[in-house]
């Protein structure tokens, strides 16, 4: 079998899976603590050289939209809000043609101040993560005391136009795995759509346990036990989340279940973390450089390539149920959600 991709215009990997969704780390830092990403003193952080430049994220971006198909970009970190530039870098992908969608994954700590310049500067929708709805147990898991901005976060991205607002929900066993049918119910009084999480194995700390991960079908009978869910007759495509419609719809509840239903066989994401790195999967062992070859003088028809060649050499699948698995040596922060 050959080793290179034939085909140009598409990110395509040797099973035939083509690549349109491309997810940008723009930052390593976060302001919160959560304490199954990271230990409470942080993380040695990227200096600022080892990071691309807003410039040069544009210039990646607009590669992937103008010569490899890309329809739709999410900007992640770390925690996004915290890049400066991140106004001027939405604009900036908003202005190419053809023009992509353009999500953001936060953990709205600030979103409400910043929701209305980045809606004017083109942003779709964003993704907020919320694990618990009690103040308390919430300085707990993040170890900052900033409930009250998150939710207010995520009112402002109501008000500001950036809808569907997505709540992401990770439950952890002993921690706040008594707080599914509780979201569920606060999503549904405020419109946002819930997506459960299932903890995967990205931690800095490299302590996931699989024996006392929350599964999909924990979640799915805990929410069961108070509201009728239907599986969702709409087409799932390339979605991460399976979703089910609740109490007859059309409210829906989702569960991405990257462990104990995965979905590799319809993958449609690319990576590229902060420093310029290409992931073609979230649990990759390997890396390709591309901040190298672009300050070296690349050319986008040499970048174009490098990238095409990167997605071609994909695995089929993530592995988590190999005895031989290995967690990617960067943690979830690092790479980009």
């Amino acid at each position: 079998m050959t080793t290179t991709p034939t085909t140009d215009g598409v990110l395509v990997d040797r099973y035939g899976r083509v690549a349109q969704d491309l997810r940008v780390s723009l930052t390593d830092k976060c302001n919160l603590r959560c304490t199954y990403c990271m230990p409470a003193e942080g993380l040695p952080w990227l200096a600022g050289p080892q990071l691309l430049t807003d410039e040069e994220v544009v210039r990646l971006v607009r590669v992937a939209v103008r010569r490899l198909g890309v329809t739709e970009v999410r900007f992640t970190g770390g925690e996004p809000l915290i890049r400066p530039g991140l106004p001027g870098i939405v604009a900036a992908v908003a202005a190419l043609e053809p023009r992509p969608r353009i999500s953001l994954t936060t953990n709205g700590i600030g979103l409400a101040r910043l929701a209305p310049a980045l809606r004017a500067a083109g942003l779709d929708r964003v993704n907020v993560s919320l694990d618990t709805l009690d103040q308390a147990r919430f300085s707990r898991l993040t170890r900052r005391d900033r409930l009250a901005d998150v939710l207010a976060g995520l009112a402002g991205a109501t008000t500001a136009g950036l809808t569907p607002v997505k709540v992401n929900s990770v439950l952890m066993r002993g921690v706040n795995d008594d707080e599914a049918p509780a979201l569920l119910r606060f999503a549904l009084d405020q419109g946002y759509q819930l997506r459960f999480i299932e903890q995967m194995p990205l931690d800095a700390q490299h302590g996931w346990d699989r024996a006392t991960m929350v599964t999909a079908d924990e979640i799915l009978a805990a929410l069961a036990g108070e509201f009728e869910l239907t599986a969702d007759p709409t087409e799932r495509g390339a979605a991460p989340a399976e979703t089910w419609l609740v109490d007859g719809g059309p409210a829906r509840v989702g569960v991405i279940a990257s462990v104990t239903r995965p979905f590799c066989g319809a993958c449609d994401r690319t990576r590229l973390t902060a420093d310029g790195q290409l992931r073609s999967c979230l649990f990759a062992t390997d890396e390709s450089d591309l901040r190298g070859a672009l300050r070296a003088g690349a050319d986008d028809d040499e970048l174009a390539r490098r990238w095409r060649t990167a997605m071609w050499g994909k695995r089929a699948g993530h592995g988590i149920d190999d005895p031989a698995f290995l967690q990617p040596a960067r943690p979830m922060s690092a790479i980009g959600g």
